[in-house]
């Protein structure tokens, strides 16, 4: 593995790689004083964003610096870019720096490929538009891996603006490739229109999918990519899609409840099931950071190693 653009990039074994490196990862930290390996030492890691983050750019920084590598951070609104030089360029400058290996956030879909064949440094997508987030992917999948045992024949319930949502289209793509059952629920206006191609199953009914499901994951309005009404309003929304403690009740006792964030409390999930027990999603972030440890590992180091 070269580079990580896609979850299409992934089989089922290197991801099933990528989820046992992540769990090793994270018992070698544990009771460290120093949270640190000497993995990456001597390695440069550049993330360089074009759009806002907070759990996905500390994560990758963490998880390069628990690795020792050196670990720069580029934002566009502070580089050249605000000057008006080319993405293209930009590659090409971290290049000449050493780079290797670049984290790219974009707002365009695509970008992260085409970072990939301008610069000699591996390429990791942290976000293409509406297009793609593979470690977001990954992080779900080790979550939904420690707390279901497997995701073989589990039924995942992915809920809200599917048409927007990155997170969306690269869970798909993983965790039907790892056995799971997909489906969707959201509002008409918030289903891409190619769906049907998808591996998964659709509907608009939340109440009448919650009891089925092993997993539900709340997805994030969008509102910076609407142009439109896409419903009618964020109290409607909440009534026909948000995860109140009323429809969480309905899910089986083992079942818990995911979200990427960030997370619009009271429109799409209540704050009483977001602080619930049965909520997962600070165990996301945590294991945002083993995921990200993980796939530094296999670009810049199993590859020294001859793997």
């Amino acid at each position: 593995m070269r580079h990580l653009l896609s979850a299409a990039d992934l089989d089922a074994a290197t991801a099933t790689s990528l989820l046992d490196t992540a769990d090793r990862l994270k018992e070698a930290l544990l009771g460290r004083e120093v949270r640190k390996l000497p993995t990456l030492r001597g390695r440069t890691v550049v993330t360089l964003f074009y759009e806002s983050s907070t759990r996905t750019r500390a994560s990758f920084e963490i998880a390069g610096k628990q690795m020792s590598a050196d670990v720069v951070n580029v934002s566009a609104g502070s580089s050249s870019v605000s000057k008006g030089e080319s993405l293209r360029d930009t590659a090409l400058t971290l290049s000449a720096m050493g780079a290797d290996c670049v984290i790219l956030r974009h707002p365009s879909a695509g970008a992260a490929h085409r970072m990939s064949e301008w610069t000699p440094a591996h390429v990791i997508n942290a976000g293409d538009g509406m297009h793609e987030h593979p470690t977001q992917a990954l992080l779900d999948a080790a979550t939904l891996r420690e707390h279901l045992g497997t995701l073989d024949g589990r039924r995942i319930t992915i809920v809200g603006d599917v048409l927007h949502s990155r997170v969306a289209r690269s869970n798909v793509a993983l965790l039907s490739m790892l056995g799971a059952q997909l489906h969707l629920v959201a509002p008409p206006t918030l289903l891409p229109a190619g769906v049907s191609g998808w591996p998964v199953t659709t509907g608009h009914d939340l109440d009448a999918a919650l009891p089925q499901s092993d997993a539900v994951m709340m997805l994030r309005v969008q509102a910076e990519r609407m142009h439109g009404g896409f419903f009618p309003s964020a109290r409607e929304y909440a009534t026909w899609y948000g995860l109140s403690e009323a429809r969480a009740a309905r899910l089986p006792q083992h079942a818990v409840v995911l979200h990427p964030g960030p997370m619009l409390r009271g429109m799409e999930i209540s704050a009483a099931v977001a602080d619930s027990p049965r909520a997962v999603i600070t165990g996301q972030v945590s294991n945002g950071v083993h995921i990200r440890m993980a796939v530094l590992y296999h670009l810049l180091a199993s590859q020294e190693a001859g793997t």
